[in-house]
């Protein structure tokens, strides 16, 4: 469960301190960790102490310990040397060692209920059970991030956010599958929406060398661990929300997605009657690339012809022909809010269908 690199690092720390070279061996002889060369030398010596009845014992100049995680005998450390200091040495790293077994565990076990806990695999009884028994606040605020990587090219993804993350006890962050990272973070009273961006901003700086795009979305606030999951949906909503309707946005928040929040609930049969409807059957995306910018343009100036026309650096009577031949071919006047309104849906649904068509193939 433990990593070799965490072994090794404890066993480095240890000599650092007691300048006594250690050396962990698993109970099929292989040599995890060890700060001393020739350590082959003690690996049949370690396999025949597994089968003694004994804790400790001094062979070959070492002192021999066994490390059990829950009375289930884990590894066999070696403490190079045979005197008291020596034996005492390696009582504290055995100790060590198996603390950081305990610790793992229940962070395995905390991993393991938060995993099924966002994924909505767990009673209501049993959340709150399990909770108490791994000490989690039921009743803190928390919020749901998920960060999608390319986890499957660099696993090192993970370790990164936890190094930012990790040291607050109270966040728990895991995986779900291989491409997301999902961060469960406790927030404090008067933490709102604009430190959840600075937060989610900050994660995106831990990536800014990634040969991939990193999209970054969360949810709403939730008051119950009960509703960590709502929290997940809608952050995963807002992750694929976002890469529909706002490709510029690296990070999106499920409070912002707005209208395409709703456009992305519809089944794909009533959004192609809607465009046959208003359109008779003419997508709106099939226009040429002027109108669509003077469309778009028109839609950021919140239908202001002098300001648009003078950002397309055209005459305004340009842009209201431009205007009318629109009208004239789509039956929409995009001076008239409504008609504005129904235009902008229409673009969106379109985005939408196109996104979901490409999933299929």
């Amino acid at each position: 469960m433990i990593s070799n690199q965490i072994l090794q690092s404890t066993i480095d720390g240890l000599k650092g301190i007691t300048r006594i070279d250690l050396c962990i061996i698993d109970t099929e002889g292989k040599v995890l960790a060890t700060t001393f060369q020739d350590t082959d030398n003690y690996v049949t010596a370690a396999l025949a102490f597994v089968e003694s009845p004994a804790d400790s014992q001094v062979f070959l100049g070492c002192q021999f310990f066994k490390v059990f995680d829950e009375h289930q005998l884990e590894y066999i450390l070696l403490a190079n040397g045979d005197s008291e200091d020596v034996y005492m040495v390696g009582k504290i790293a055995s100790f060590q060692i198996q603390n950081l077994l305990v610790a793992y565990k229940e962070r395995f076990d905390k991993d393991n209920f938060v995993k099924n806990l966002l994924l909505d695999n767990l009673l209501l009884v049993d959340i709150y059970n399990r909770a108490k028994k791994l000490h989690i606040d039921t009743e803190a605020r928390r919020v749901v991030f998920i960060i999608e990587t390319n986890r499957e090219k660099d696993g090192n993804e993970l370790e990164k956010v936890r190094g930012l993350l990790g040291s607050k006890s109270r966040d728990f962050i895991t995986a779900v599958d291989e491409k997301n990272i999902i961060v469960v973070k406790e927030v404090t009273e008067n933490e709102g929406y604009e430190e959840l961006n600075k937060t989610a901003e900050v994660i995106l700086g831990l990536f800014h060398h990634a040969d991939a795009e990193i999209h970054i979305a969360y949810g709403t606030i939730v008051n119950e661990i009960k509703e960590v999951s709502r929290s997940y949906k809608e952050a995963r909503m807002a992750l694929d929300v976002g890469k529909i309707f706002f490709e510029e946005r690296c990070v999106i928040a499920y409070s912002t997605l707005g209208i395409g929040r709703l456009i992305y609930q519809l089944p794909i049969p009533l959004c192609k009657m809607f465009i046959k409807e208003i359109f008779d059957g003419k997508s709106p995306d099939e226009f040429d690339e002027e109108t669509l910018t003077t469309i778009n343009k028109f839609f950021e100036n919140s239908l202001n012809v002098s300001e648009t026309s003078r950002q397309l650096y055209i005459h305004r009577n340009t842009l209201v022909y431009r205007l009318d031949k629109l009208q004239k071919s789509t039956g929409l006047d995009l001076r008239v809010f409504e008609d504005a309104i129904t235009f902008k849906i229409a673009l969106m649904v379109v985005k939408y269908m196109k996104y979901m068509e490409s999933l299929d193939y």
